[in-house]
């Protein structure tokens, strides 16, 4: 039985609260710097980014390969817990679904080095993207069918041909400063839209 006392326990739980806010946010600090940099970035841009100090980054992360697992399992979470909100908040289930693809292709430009810092464990990256395909592809389908349902997007448009497409264009971003492939999604994006009646 436990001899701590509720303002005990309030404290732990407390601590904990704050761990797991300070853990989210060096998570969102090292995303943008993945996506600004690569997964290469030195860990001290990331830890002044996040305002932490690099022991507080290695203390959580012990290798480059770890924190760089858990960017990704964050990022999958935050695009996941964004398509429900962005239905409710954009002005049309179109624009949630563009919104979202812009969070997805964040997150692809991050996924794209995970395969280098996993190397020597496959496991854990096929695991990765498991969870992945798991997460994202039920969101993919709940906003292209608002929109398909709204009269935004032709019916005919599967989710997973649709992430996997958008991953292809991103392939060659990290290795060509010439090349965005936001600007060719934004051309996919457009040839989604159902074509208006004459």
């Amino acid at each position: 039985m436990s001899t701590e006392s509720p303002a005990e326990k309030a404290a732990v739980r407390g601590k904990r609260a704050d761990a797991v806010r300070n853990q989210r946010t060096l998570l969102a600090a090292a995303a943008e710097v993945f996506v600004a940099s690569g997964v290469d970035a030195p860990i001290r841009q990331i830890a002044a980014k996040a305002g932490v100090g690099m022991g507080t980054i290695y203390r959580h992360f012990p290798t480059r390969a770890d924190l760089v697992a858990a960017v990704y399992q964050h990022q999958v979470e935050a695009c996941a817990e964004a398509g429900p909100r962005l239905l409710a908040e954009a002005d049309s289930p179109f624009e949630a679904l563009r919104q979202w693809i812009d969070l997805f292709v964040d997150f692809l430009v991050t996924k794209h080095g995970l395969a280098d810092a996993l190397q020597s464990d496959s496991d854990r990256f096929a695991a990765l993207h498991t969870h992945f395909l798991d997460r994202l592809e039920p969101v993919c389908l709940q906003l292209l069918g608002a929109a398909t349902a709204a009269g935004d997007i032709r019916p005919d448009i599967r989710p997973y041909e649709l992430m996997r497409g958008i991953g292809n264009l991103c392939v060659g971003r990290d290795t060509d400063p010439r090349y965005d492939p936001r600007r060719l999604i934004e051309l996919l994006l457009e040839g989604l839209r159902r074509p208006a009646k004459s």
